[in-house]
């Protein structure tokens, strides 16, 4: 299913933000820091990418740039 160098790419940086996140320490109560404190690291990496390939596409099809979500709220 789809390319999987892409899905492997995808996947590497999700395992980067995950075991950044495990070293220090994800947001209060963010969606990152909820995920690891339930489930397996490789679980929210997948998560993660699945997460983030979600967002590309959207901004693929829509032809937008990425806003940034702490930006938009404030």
């Amino acid at each position: 299913m789809g390319q999987r160098d892409i899905r492997r790419l995808l996947i590497v940086g999700a395992m980067a933000v995950v075991q950044w996140a495990s070293r220090k320490g994800a947001p209060e109560g963010s969606w990152l820091a909820r995920m690891t404190a339930k489930k397996p690291r490789m679980l929210v990496a997948i998560a993660l990418a699945n997460k983030m390939a979600r967002g590309i596409w959207a901004m693929l099809t829509k032809q937008e740039d990425y806003r940034n979500p702490a930006m938009v709220r404030a």
